[in-house]
Order: structure tokens, then C-alpha cells, then sequence
């Protein structure tokens, strides 16, 4: 006879604890524990015996796995290449910013080579048609059911008729009735996941799971929820803007920080194939305070517009506004223009933004920011046809950065001619620091580059540079 007890489970982390407390030792919340039974009947006469291990070599005679492309070349790319038979891939996002709908339009473009099936915890049947109707989809032959029993859904799995493609929406609704925790918990979303995975791995379904994500953008529940799947994709974008992007910061079958972009629109989602013209779409010409910085992202070149507006200060302490890149290597970079190149800048507000609405964590991007940031505050514009990109570090030296070529070209191939880039590389372009005919400037310090800007304010009270 199993001997029943209680523990309690942090919501936050997923760690555990003897009895109730206020706050969780473990990630330190208030208020997250939640108490649980576990079962603790004793292991019967050869339980727990250790089997022999089967060790293989590193080598192997196995093809590649085969991949289902779904027909979306941006979420493909994503996936790196295509669905993978018996991988699970996790999805998360903002509410509202379009995940279902990625996933719907996902279904129908892949249901005319593959059976699919999509499963809603959150929305009726009826909900999901009339979205389907809006998009243009609704002849798509995708099955559509309602439920949220995990013991319901396996079952429709082990079926000899069983779709290859199944969409959970969303893992947070799923109720595993083993346990006495309500859903959402960090019990069922850990075990809902965990029961999902194995059933789709024996019978090499591919199972795309929606997460719902925390106010600080991390998905919902247990961090190991991240760590059982195969895949991780996050969709972002603001709500104001048409842009999303979809995100890989998982993969096991392809290459991570990769991204596709997606415009949406009144018929839902539509690939963008080139997201540096999207992005600069709407770029004005010799404005101050704006530079292009050639990013990578993952194994895609982008350019984006980095906006700057430097504002003397109402308040005792100046404000640090960003959006799009990180607040705290603002703040270090305007640092080192006032200490390592004498530029008066501490009266001053400062805003960033990355115009289009994509999140920047590329360190190259500092060169950028320094740029925008001085042009804002001399008022000279940065040359409207050249790209900036660069690591600055805190003796305001500029480091080389990786894949120059690669930004160079995408940067030619938009039309640009110039492009400030760190110095110290072997150029294997032209004579005369031209490069995929780019007129190149390198520069070893910050310092170097203030000549563009010659009104800029010095801490000394002297202007220029």
C-alpha cells in the first residue's frame, strides 16, 4: 500500500521543500509554494536492479535525419532546415503577439504532404475555425480538437492513424490526472511535457508546444521544461509594430540565434526574405542621432537603423532610455566617451532605440550606439550611405568583430558605400581600403571617430574633437 505525503514546490524554479514557507529558499520569490502529494510506496523485489549498459562507439553508419519542410522558408530556417520525426519543439511569446497564429498557418501549409493535427486548451473549436476563415486557411484539411487530459491526447497519438505533426496550444492548460495539482503548476506543466515528449518519440511525431512566458519574457514554469525539448523558439516583436521574429535559443538539429522574420498583417503572418530592406525601409536620409549597424544574426546578415536623441536633462540625475539593446552597456559606453574621450555627456538625457522593433545583443553593435550617440549630441548626421559595427571596449579601444565579409557584402549589395568598421584586419579586398566595394575605414579607438563630428561638446568646454 503506497504511504502518501506532501512536499511543497516552489511555482517560480520547481524546487522542493519539506513544508510550507514564505519564501523560496532556492530563487528567493515570496509567496510560490504550493503543496503536493508524492507517492512513496516502497520498490517490490527487483526493483531498482542495475541492467548491463550497451556502449557504442562515437561512429556511426546512420543518415542524417530526414526533415519535413513545412513550405515557411523563415520558419524552416529557424529549425534549421525542417521538422525533425519524433522532436519536440517549444514556443513561446507575448500574449497576443501571434504564436497560435504562426503555428495555424504552419499546419496548413504542411497538411497537403503530412497529416496535422491541432489541439487547443484554451480556445473552442469554433475559435479556431473562425481564425483559420480570417487567414484564408480554412480549407487547409487540419484536425482540430479540444482538450486538455493528457492521458486523452496520448491516446489519440498511439493510434495507427495518427497525425506526424501535432500542435499543443498551450502546455500551461494540460492536466496530468495522476497528480492533485491543479494545471499550470509546476508538477503538471513538468509532467504533461515530460509524458508529451515520450509519446511523440515512440511514434515519431513531431509535437510543437505553445509556453506562455512570465512578465520578464522567460517561459512559464520549470527552467528544465527549456532543457527536455529539442527546440526552443521564441516570438517577439512589439504588439505597435508589423514585425515579429522568431528566435531559436535551442536547437539540437540546427544552428541557434538563428531567426526568420515575419510581417503580419490583415491575412495573418507573410514571410520576409530580406529583413535589412524591411528594416531600413523607412530610414530618412542625413538625420542626426541615426546609424546602420551590420549585424549577425545567427547565420543571417541584418541591417538596422540604431537611433539616438541626447537632450539636456530637467532632473538631478539623467535619464537612460533604451529599447532594443541593454541598458547596462549603455551606460557603459557613454562612460567611456566621457572619461576616455573628454565628451560632455553626463547633464544629458539619452534615449536608444533599435528601430523596427528587433532586440540587438550583438557587442558589435557598440561602435553603432557611440556613433548615433555623438551625431545626436554634435547634431552632425552620420554619412548616410556608410555602416558602422564594432566592440568597444573600456580603454575606448575598438576590437574586431567576427564575419566581416559577410556584413560587408550584405551591405554593398543594399547600396551602401562606406563602412567604419575596427581595424587591425587583412584585407583581402582592393587597393586604397576598398572592400566588396566599400570605401573602409578603420579605426583602432574611439577617439578616431569624433573627427566626423566636429560641433561635438568637450568636457573641457571646448567643441570639436
Amino acid at each position: 500500500m503506497a504511504r502518501p505525503t506532501t512536499r511543497h514546490t516552489c511555482q517560480a524554479c520547481g524546487a522542493s521543500h519539506p513544508k510550507w514557507a514564505g519564501r523560496c529558499e532556492a530563487c528567493g520569490a515570496w509567496n510560490p509554494l504550493v503543496e503536493e502529494s508524492v507517492d512513496t510506496a516502497p520498490r517490490g523485489p527487483g526493483r531498482g536492479r542495475a541492467r548491463a549498459l550497451e556502449i557504442v562507439g562515437l561512429g556511426t553508419d546512420t543518415a542524417p535525419a530526414a526533415r519535413t519542410e513545412t513550405g515557411f522558408g523563415e520558419f524552416d530556417r529557424v529549425c534549421g532546415g525542417g521538422l525533425v520525426a519524433g522532436s519536440a519543439l517549444l514556443v513561446g511569446g507575448d500574449p497576443g503577439i501571434g504564436k497560435s497564429t504562426l503555428l495555424l498557418q504552419v499546419l496548413a501549409q504542411l497538411t497537403s504532404t503530412t497529416p496535422c493535427l491541432y489541439i487547443t486548451g484554451e480556445e473552442a473549436v469554433e475559435q479556431i475555425r473562425m481564425r483559420a476563415d480570417r487567414l484564408g486557411i480554412s480549407d487547409a484539411p487540419v484536425g482540430l480538437a479540444s482538450a486538455t487530459g493528457v492521458r486523452d491526447i496520448i491516446g489519440a497519438l498511439d493510434r495507427p492513424d495518427a497525425p506526424a505533426v501535432v500542435v499543443i496550444d498551450s502546455i500551461q492548460t494540460m492536466y496530468v490526472d495522476t497528480l492533485d495539482s491543479a494545471p499550470g503548476t509546476v508538477a503538471q506543466v513538468r509532467t504533461a511535457c515530460q509524458e508529451l515528449i515520450r509519446a511523440a518519440k515512440r511514434r515519431g511525431t513531431v509535437i510543437l508546444i505553445v509556453g506562455h512566458v512570465t512578465k520578464e519574457g522567460m517561459i512559464a514554469g520549470p527552467r528544465v521544461l527549456e532543457h527536455m525539448v529539442d527546440t526552443v523558439l521564441y516570438f517577439e516583436g512589439e504588439r505597435s509594430h508589423q514585425f515579429r521574429i522568431l528566435r531559436a535559443v535551442k536547437n539540437r538539429f540546427g544552428p541557434t540565434d538563428e531567426i526568420g522574420v515575419f510581417e503580419m498583417g490583415d491575412r495573418g503572418l507573410t514571410e520576409v526574405p530580406n529583413p535589412s530592406a524591411l528594416f531600413l525601409a523607412d530610414r530618412r536620409d542625413d538625420v542626426s542621432g541615426a546609424a546602420v549597424f551590420a549585424g549577425i544574426e545567427g547565420t543571417r546578415p541584418v541591417l538596422v537603423e540604431i537611433q539616438a536623441l541626447v537632450a539636456p536633462t530637467q532632473f538631478g540625475t539623467p535619464r537612460r532610455a533604451v529599447v532594443g539593446w541593454d541598458t547596462g552597456r549603455l551606460a557603459m559606453l557613454l562612460a567611456v566617451l566621457e572619461a576616455r574621450c573628454g565628451v560632455s555627456i553626463g547633464g544629458h538625457d539619452v534615449y536608444l532605440n533599435v528601430a523596427g522593433g528587433l532586440k540587438v545583443t550583438e557587442p558589435a553593435a557598440d561602435l553603432a550606439v557611440a556613433a548615433a550617440v555623438m551625431s545626436s549630441l554634435s547634431g552632425e548626421a552620420v554619412p548616410h550611405d556608410a555602416v558602422v559595427f564594432g566592440e568597444v571596449g573600456l580603454s575606448g579601444e575598438v576590437r574586431a568583430v567576427g564575419q566581416t565579409d559577410l556584413r560587408l557584402k550584405e551591405a554593398a549589395k543594399l547600396g551602401f558605400a562606406r563602412a567604419v568598421i575596427p581595424a587591425g584586419r587583412a584585407r583581402r579586398g582592393g587597393a586604397g581600403g576598398r572592400e566588396h566595394g566599400l570605401a573602409v575605414m578603420e579605426i583602432g579607438t574611439l577617439g578616431e571617430v569624433m573627427p566626423l563630428f566636429p560641433d561635438l561638446p568637450r568636457a573641457d568646454g571646448r567643441p570639436g574633437a
